[in-house]
C-alpha cells in the first residue's frame, strides 16, 4: 500500500464525503506530478467526494497534455486561450485548465470558482513581496478555512488560510443549491437537453417536461446544421463564446459519431471570405494567437481541392467543426443524463404555469397544466422552451428581450441537375452540407416576427442562389424549375437574443432593481443586479441560442449548471457576464 503524503493525507481527511471537492494548482512546477498524485489519493479513497475539480494553469500545455496519453479522454483540446475542461473517471474528475493570457493575475481574476484547497511552491507565503497581491486572489477564491498545500520537504506542508474578511457575492451568486439534487427542466429542445446533460455531470437528476412526445421536435428536428466556432481579430466575446462552445461540442460529439450514436459529420469546416487574402488573414491570426489545430487559412486552390468545388474565394478552415444532426445531438445529451442519473423525460405536457409551494428553504418549483393538475416538481427549476419563456416566469422577472425568427431550409435531391455535393460543410452567403443519403441541406432564411409555417418558394428560390454563390449548384432558376429537383425543406423558429449570444442564469427581479436604482446601487454589470430570490428562489432561464445552438448548448448548459450548483464556472468571469441574463440592454 502506497504512503501517502502529509498533503494527500489531508486532502483526503478534507474531501471525505463531500459533494464536490475543488483544488486549485497554482505551484510554479509539477503540475503533472500534482495532478496525478491527487487522482490516485482519490481513488484509492474509499471515502473520497463525489466530484474532484482539479483546476491548473500549465506553463507547459502541450507537455501537460503528454502526460495523459495513456487515458481515454476523446480529443484534447488545442492551445487555445480559454479555459478547457476535461473528465475523467466516467466525469467524476474535472481537470480545468486555464490557458488564456499569459499573466496568472489576470487568470485569477477571470476566474468564478469556491476553492477548497490550492498547491502553491515553497516560496509563495503571504509576507512575500511579490505574492501578497496573489495571496488576495486566494483569499478571494477560498471558502472558509482552505487548505494550503506546499510539498513534503517543506516545513510546513498542509496550513489553513486564514480570512479576517469576506466579501458577499455578487447579487447574481445567490449560495448555491444545498438540498434535494434534482431540477425541473421546461423544454426538451437542445437547451433543455443540456441543461439536463450538463446538470448530471454535477450529480444532479431531472425531469424534462416537453409538449411534444419526443425530445428535439421542434427547430431542433432539422435534418442537419452546422457547428463552428468564430474568428475575427479583436477577439470579441463572441468569437471567445463559440470557440470555447464549438471545441466542447467537438470534443464530446466526435467519439459519439465514430461509435453511431449521433449523425454527422466532424471533419472540417470552411467558411469563405472573399474579402482576404493570404497575407491578411495571416496578420489577423498573428494577432490573435490561435494555433493550426483550431483554424487556419486557405486559399483558393486548397479550398476548391478540400471542398470538391470551383469556388471563387479561399476562406477560413475550422478543423474542429462540421456537421451534426440536432435531434440526435439532443437526443444524445439526454440519453447521457439519463444514463449518469435517472434524469427522466415526459412528453405531451403542456405547462400552463409554475408555482413555488411556499417560501421554505428548497421549497419544490411545481408545473400544472391547463387544467391544474400537477405535472412534476422540483426544489430548482430551468425555464428552457425558447421564446415562450416569457410566459413561465412571474410577472416581476426580467430577461432581454427575445427575437422569433423564422428560418426556411432546402433540401435538394441527389439527382438535381447541376448539384455538387460538398466534400465538407462550408458557409459564406448561406450555407450547403451533404447529408448521408446523397441529398445537400442548403439554408437558411432568416425573418423575425415571421409566423408563416409553411413552405415558400421564394424562400427555396434565396437558398439556392446562396448554394449557386457557394459552388453548390450551376444555376437556381434552372434547378428549381426543373421536374426532378424533388426540392423540399423545413420551417422552424429560433429564439435569439439581441447580442446573438445564449441567455443563462437567474431572471433579474424588477422590483428590487427599482429599489436598488433609487439608492443609487452600483448595478453596471450584470452580477450587480438583484436575481429573483424569496418566492423565486430556485429560477433559472437558458434560452437565446439562435441559429448556433448545435454550438452553444453544451458549454451554456455547463455554465447554467455552475450556477446552480456552485460548481467552478468554465469560462472566464467576463464571457460568462457576457450571455448573463441579467443584461438591462434592451
Amino acid at each position: 500500500m502506497t504512503t501517502l503524503t502529509p498533503e494527500l493525507t489531508a486532502l483526503q481527511q478534507a474531501w471525505a464525503k463531500a459533494a464536490c471537492f475543488v483544488i486549485l494548482d497554482l505551484a510554479s512546477s509539477d503540475h503533472t506530478q500534482n495532478f496525478f498524485s491527487t487522482w490516485a489519493a482519490w481513488r484509492a479513497d474509499p471515502h473520497r467526494c463525489e466530484q474532484l475539480i482539479f483546476i491548473t494553469r500549465p506553463q507547459d500545455p502541450a507537455t501537460f497534455a503528454q502526460s495523459f496519453k495513456e487515458h481515454p479522454l476523446g480529443p484534447w483540446p488545442p492551445t487555445t486561450p480559454d479555459n478547457h475542461r476535461v473528465s475523467l473517471d466516467e466525469g467524476h474528475v474535472h481537470v480545468l485548465l486555464l490557458l488564456w493570457g499569459q499573466d496568472l493575475r489576470q487568470a485569477l481574476r477571470q476566474l468564478h470558482a469556491k476553492v477548497d484547497a490550492f498547491y502553491l511552491s515553497p516560496e509563495m507565503t503571504p509576507t512575500h513581496p511579490e505574492h501578497r497581491d496573489l495571496f488576495k486572489s486566494i483569499a478571494k477564491l477560498a471558502v472558509p478555512n482552505a487548505l494550503l498545500l506546499t510539498p513534503s520537504h517543506h516545513e510546513h506542508p498542509t496550513r489553513r488560510l486564514t480570512q479576517r474578511f469576506l466579501p458577499p457575492s455578487p447579487a447574481a451568486f445567490r449560495p448555491s443549491h444545498r438540498g434535494h439534487r434534482h431540477a425541473l427542466i421546461i423544454g426538451a429542445g437542445l437547451a433543455g437537453c443540456a441543461a439536463a446533460w450538463a446538470l448530471s455531470e454535477q450529480g444532479w437528476t431531472s425531469t424534462v417536461l416537453d409538449r411534444e412526445a419526443e425530445p428535439a421536435q421542434a427547430t431542433s428536428g432539422n435534418l442537419g446544421g452546422l457547428m463552428h466556432g468564430t474568428f475575427n481579430a479583436p477577439d470579441s466575446l463572441h468569437a471567445r463564446w463559440f470557440r470555447a462552445a464549438a471545441l466542447l461540442t467537438h470534443r464530446l460529439a466526435a467519439p459519439a459519431l465514430a461509435a453511431g450514436d449521433i449523425q454527422g459529420q466532424l471533419d472540417g469546416l470552411l467558411r469563405l471570405e472573399p474579402r482576404l487574402n493570404a497575407a491578411q488573414a495571416q496578420a489577423q491570426l498573428d494577432h490573435v494567437g490561435l494555433p493550426t489545430d483550431y483554424i487556419r487559412w486557405l486559399d483558393r486552390d486548397q479550398a476548391c481541392t478540400r471542398t470538391g468545388l470551383n469556388l471563387a474565394s479561399g476562406g477560413w478552415w475550422y478543423t474542429q467543426a462540421g456537421w451534426l444532426a440536432p435531434q440526435s445531438w439532443a437526443r444524445w445529451l439526454l440519453a447521457q443524463a439519463k444514463r449518469r442519473s435517472q434524469a427522466q423525460f415526459i412528453g405531451q405536457t403542456h405547462v400552463a404555469r409554475l408555482e413555488r409551494a411556499d417560501l421554505s428553504p428548497n421549497a419544490p418549483w411545481q408545473a400544472f397544466d391547463a387544467e391544474d393538475r400537477l405535472l412534476a416538481e422540483a426544489p430548482v427549476v430551468v425555464v428552457a422552451n425558447a421564446w415562450d419563456v416569457h410566459r413561465l416566469l412571474p410577472s416581476h422577472a426580467r430577461i432581454p428581450r427575445l427575437m422569433r425568427v423564422r428560418g426556411q431550409t432546402s433540401v435538394l435531391g441527389g439527382a438535381t441537375p447541376g448539384l455538387h455535393p460538398p466534400k465538407v460543410p462550408l458557409s459564406g452567403q448561406g450555407y450547403a452540407l451533404h447529408l448521408p443519403d446523397g441529398r445537400v441541406l442548403a439554408g437558411a432564411t432568416s425573418q423575425e416576427n415571421d409566423l408563416d409555417p409553411k413552405l415558400r418558394l421564394l424562400d427555396h428560390q434565396l437558398n439556392l442562389e446562396r448554394a449557386m454563390g457557394l459552388g453548390v449548384i450551376d444555376d437556381a432558376h434552372t434547378a428549381l424549375t426543373h421536374p426532378a429537383l424533388n426540392l423540399s425543406g423545413r420551417v422552424g423558429w429560433r429564439a435569439m437574443s439581441t447580442q446573438r449570444l445564449p441567455l443563462i442564469g437567474p431572471p433579474l427581479d424588477t422590483i428590487a432593481l427599482a429599489q436598488a436604482q433609487a439608492r443609487h446601487a452600483r448595478l453596471d454589470s450584470p452580477r450587480m443586479r438583484p436575481r429573483c430570490h424569496n418566492a423565486h428562489q430556485g429560477l433559472y432561464v437558458l434560452t437565446g441560442l439562435g441559429s448556433r445552438g448545435l454550438t452553444s448548448a453544451a458549454l451554456a448548459g455547463q455554465v447554467l449548471a455552475a450556477w446552480i450548483t456552485g460548481a467552478p464556472f468554465p469560462i472566464p468571469s467576463d464571457l460568462r457576464d457576457a450571455v448573463d441574463v441579467g443584461h438591462m440592454t434592451d
